[in-house]
């Protein structure tokens, strides 16, 4: 396989142009159809692995070149066993139930008319990325199964890998049900190519951002379509004061020293004042084994000298590397306080023996995700069931937390009768659009 022998040429509305017409075509056909392209891609990476890995190393060398940190070559390094792992996680997909069709809710009405609204695609997705090659194929295959076309837009730093991924993906289709164009890699690597996909209402249904602050806020600054926030994760761990101590250590470690770099990792702990005698001389011993450099409050620090006095900007930072800020708390309302200042929107996680204390925690937080006794490592859709996910949304739209192959639905309303013309008394009870009218309406 030549490198890019099948990826689209163009300019960005002509990219956009092709995958409308693709996504026309996708939502016409049998989950089936979807399924079979899902299948043909899996086998697709598993054969071609070397050719992606290829790419893949030159963009490593690149970035070590070019004084990558480690969090960026982390994520952006592949090797034979996650190009395994992506192929696996495809098949998986293309196992679940099809959300297209699925129907939310339905009745009939007095008049003997059924109304149902059940699951549509929304159309053509985008995704601007950063050095993420694995979000080049779950993005792809979720948005595959979920009916929808996209537009692939990574990072300059993984372009090569990114190029190859596609240029699979795209090469497994042709021999599928699936018009190649369903999925395709954004011409361009510069912010230009960028701003125009952002400025293609009409063409594109909904743009996902992923990956850091200033990559979401610049789009969702600059896009004049719809955007959904994913991404930045400030997870706080509060250890209440009925936390059982050593599944707190367990936890908090593997939180923040198992994969420091994405988005689930702890960045921030927080500890109840009653617990914080016990608790932090091993957790920050423990900490600092690992190699996780600790800024924390003064209460924080006469536990431990070698701990960093914390700045006001440690508390909302994501940090992607092996530190965490750290502060004492008098309750577990001031915990909740301290999140609602700083926290993101993503997981918050406790750790407590206490029900009851467990469930005011969930019912007073702000985010997502709440994570009870729980690792926020497992916030990940294949560790919570959903096959995959696009990303994890940090906002409230229609898709809050991970973003499964439902989140990539919109609703259609079937109303079916037999010949119901408007009139009468056989309408349900309940204002209607005509109703609340004006005179000018």
């Amino acid at each position: 396989m030549n490198a890019c022998s099948s990826l689209a040429a163009g300019t960005v509305r002509e990219a956009a142009i092709a995958a409308r017409s693709a996504a026309d075509r996708l939502a016409a056909l049998r989950g089936a159809d979807r399924d079979g392209a899902l299948t043909a891609i899996a086998d697709a990476l598993t054969d071609h692995a070397e050719y992606i890995l290829s790419a893949n190393r030159r963009d490593v060398q690149a970035a070590t070149a070019a004084g990558g940190s480690e969090g960026v070559l982390d994520r952006l390094r592949m090797d034979a066993d996650q190009i395994a792992a992506l192929a696996a996680t495809v098949r998986h997909v293309a196992s679940l139930p099809s959300p297209i069709g699925e129907v939310i809710s339905g009745s009939r009405l007095p008049s003997g008319m059924d109304v149902r609204c059940e699951r549509v695609p929304l159309g053509v997705i985008a995704m601007i990325y950063e050095g993420r090659p694995n979000v080049t194929v779950d993005a792809a295959v979720l948005c595959l199964k979920s009916g929808n076309a996209v537009l692939l837009r990574g990072s300059s730093v993984a372009r090569r890998t990114d190029s190859a991924l596609i240029d699979v993906m795209r090469g497994a289709l042709m021999g599928s049900a699936v018009h190649v164009d369903a999925v395709q890699l954004v011409p361009g690597t510069t912010h230009e190519s960028a701003r125009e996909l952002m400025s293609l209402r009409g063409l594109v249904d909904l743009l996902i951002p992923r990956g850091s602050r200033r990559l979401i806020e610049s789009t969702v600054r600059e896009s004049v379509i719809p955007v959904i926030e994913t991404g930045e994760g400030n997870c706080h761990l509060y250890v209440d004061k009925d936390a059982d101590i050593p599944m707190a250590l367990e936890v908090l470690l593997n939180a923040k020293a198992q994969r420091p770099s994405v988005c689930n990792a702890a960045e921030s702990l927080l500890v109840h004042a009653d617990i914080a005698p016990a608790f932090l001389p091993p957790a920050l011993a423990a900490l600092r084994e690992a190699g996780v450099t600790v800024h924390g409050d003064a209460r924080v620090r006469a536990y431990d000298d070698t701990v960093v006095p914390a700045t006001d900007e440690d508390w909302g930072r994501e940090y992607l590397s092996l530190d965490i800020s750290a502060a004492v708390v008098d309750s577990m309302e001031a915990a909740v306080n301290h999140i609602h200042r700083h926290g993101s929107g993503h997981t918050e996680a406790i750790i407590t023996d206490s029900q009851s204390t467990a469930r005011a925690f969930a019912a007073s937080v702000d985010t997502g995700i709440v994570a009870v006794n729980v690792s926020t490592r497992l916030i990940d859709g294949a560790e919570m069931g959903l096959g995959s996910e696009l990303g994890i949304s940090t906002q409230k739209t229609h898709a809050r937390g991970p973003m499964g192959l439902a989140a990539l639905t919109t609703t259609k309303y079937v109303l079916t009768g037999d010949g119901h013309i408007r009139g009468g008394s056989t309408a349900a009870p309940g204002l209607s659009c005509d109703a609340l009218a004006g005179p000018g309406d």
